[in-house]
């Protein structure tokens, strides 16, 4: 700041005036009159103040994921939002449900010919009558078989249940050209509304023993097997049969 200098005067009686060099300072910020410098500080309070609390709320950005900053440091991308991949899902959105689905492997024809054994014909007629081929409902056949003409030689005159239907023997000493044949003629047999009960039982499949039950009270056999007590329950033996009663 530059002042000026006013000659002082000779006269002790006159002395330099003050009000003259105040009024000759120039018009800076120290010039500012004090209601004005107070306005000011004020005002740079208040911004300041303002500007910390904007800072205080404002939310504070979510850390970034390691493995985006992992990419973007290996140059896979050119920056972390690049990196960063998220998915919006609409509240009133449904997901599709998941198909369970289910499947029956079922054994065909050729497949138990094959086999060849008392066990796999069991099974063959149980396929030709529609019935489901149940644990309890080849035990109650494999024991039924046994019955008629034994294990050793179940496939005696290949008519292991001495059925009459299509043998050519209404007493059930008929026979048939083959194991396939007999299979499919024992089939009809008990679905011919002769053995309704055999049939109901034989569908439901759950118990060897109830099915054995509504053979003996049916007429297929004059004995009715003593009505259980010419029955075995016993474990049975899979044997198979020669390769020509099987029409191979």
């Amino acid at each position: 700041m530059r002042h000026r200098r006013f000659p002082r005067s000779t006269d002790p009686a006159v002395a330099p005036n003050p009000g003259a060099a105040a009024r000759e300072r120039p018009r800076g910020d120290d010039a500012r009159p004090p209601v004005a410098r107070r306005f000011a500080a004020l005002f740079a309070s208040v911004v300041v103040l303002g500007t910390t609390a904007g800072l205080a709320l404002a939310p504070s950005s979510p850390a970034p994921d390691p493995a985006a900053v992992a990419l973007v440091a290996d140059g896979s991308a050119d920056t972390v939002a690049e990196a960063v991949q998220s998915i919006e899902v609409h509240d009133a959105a449904v997901l599709p449900g998941v198909a369970e689905e289910s499947y029956v492997a079922s054994t065909g024809t050729e497949t138990l010919v094959a086999g060849g054994t008392n066990e796999d014909w069991a099974k063959l007629v149980l396929i030709e009558g529609a019935w489901p081929v149940t644990d309890e409902n080849v035990t109650f056949m494999m024991r039924w078989m046994r019955q008629e003409n034994g294990a050793d030689n179940w496939w005696n005159r290949n008519n292991p249940l001495n059925n009459g239907q299509g043998s050519g023997g209404g007493s059930g000493l008929g026979s048939y050209p083959d194991l396939v044949v007999a299979a499919y003629y024992a089939a009809e047999n008990l679905r011919s509304g002769r053995y309704p009960a055999v049939d109901a039982a034989l569908q439901q499949g759950d118990s060897a023993d109830a099915t054995a039950q509504a053979i003996w009270a049916s007429p297929w056999a004059s004995s009715h097997y003593g009505y259980g007590t010419h029955w075995s329950s016993r474990a049975y033996d899979v044997i198979e049969a020669p390769a020509e009663a099987w029409g191979r």
